[in-house]
């Protein structure tokens, strides 16, 4: 298993291999030629930006069965999914800004990511693992109140689609099995969130095949898995951290920017 990050350091963007909390920067990147160089930096020194630049976030809605026994749904017979927009994207210890024009409910969800390392169309589960790069964690971010505020659209991409409202990071591991992991999110410190990936309806696999029969999936790609128990709102001025232990911890905080 390996653990890579982007990240800024002298004002310039690079890829790099993390082991024991150093940096080992890269020549290239992860979805072509990648060539380790002798430059070191400690992980504390270096700025962290998002593991990917997705063209596409797909977040994935019941997805998880104690999440679904507790709110009445019924299993789905495909993959239930929405669209968050790319400008959302933000690396870990980057500001979740509220936005500006709106007062209500801001809401975490923990989720395990999906990164797409080659274009797939058309694959099985059982090819899926050829076409998956690796995993990161995601907070999907969501204005509560805008989502069915008015009873003739679901806003689906308005209230998810706010600039900042998709942390990822703060790492993308590879060669990894995610089958046995624990997703974690903390407020403050407090656990708010503590389930297992193996309690999807769709696990990993089987998303990545379902959804590359509805569109193509390109490199960079990333898939929001979808959250079960434990979401709510944040307050203003909290830390939010989303943890799976094989990867590291996703944290943000969350409150008002400034005008200007």
């Amino acid at each position: 298993m390996k653990k890579w990050v982007r990240f800024e350091l002298y004002g310039r963007e690079q890829t790099g291999l993390l082991e024991n909390g150093v940096v080992r920067a890269c020549r290239g990147d992860l979805f072509g030629r990648i060539e380790i160089t002798a430059t070191r930096a400690p992980l504390d020194s270096v700025d962290l930006l998002p593991p990917v630049s997705p063209g596409k976030v797909i977040g994935l809605w019941n997805n998880f069965q104690a999440r679904a026994e507790k709110e009445g749904w019924v299993r789905p017979s495909h993959p239930l999914y929405f669209l968050k927009t790319p400008g959302g994207v933000i690396g870990s210890g980057q500001l979740i800004p509220r936005p500006l024009a709106y007062a209500g409910a801001v809401f975490f969800e923990g989720e395990l990511g999906i990164v797409i390392g080659e274009r797939c169309a058309n694959i099985t589960p059982d090819q899926a693992d050829d076409y998956i790069l690796g995993y990161t964690c995601v907070n999907d971010v969501t204005a509560k109140e805008i989502l069915f505020s008015d009873v003739s659209f679901p806003q689906w991409t308005r209230a998810k689609g706010f600039d900042g409202f998709c942390p990822i990071g703060p790492c993308l591991v590879t060669d990894a099995n995610p089958d046995d992991w624990i997703v974690h999110t903390l407020v403050d410190g407090v656990e708010k969130q503590n389930y297992p990936v193996s309690d999807m309806f769709f696990g990993p696999r089987e998303i990545v095949a379902h959804l590359s029969n509805d569109m193509t999936l390109e490199p960079g790609d990333v898939i929001a898995c979808g959250t079960s128990l434990g979401a709510e709102a944040m307050p203003d001025g909290c830390q939010v951290e989303v943890v799976i232990e094989s990867i590291g911890g996703l944290a943000n905080p969350f409150a008002m920017r400034r005008r200007g």
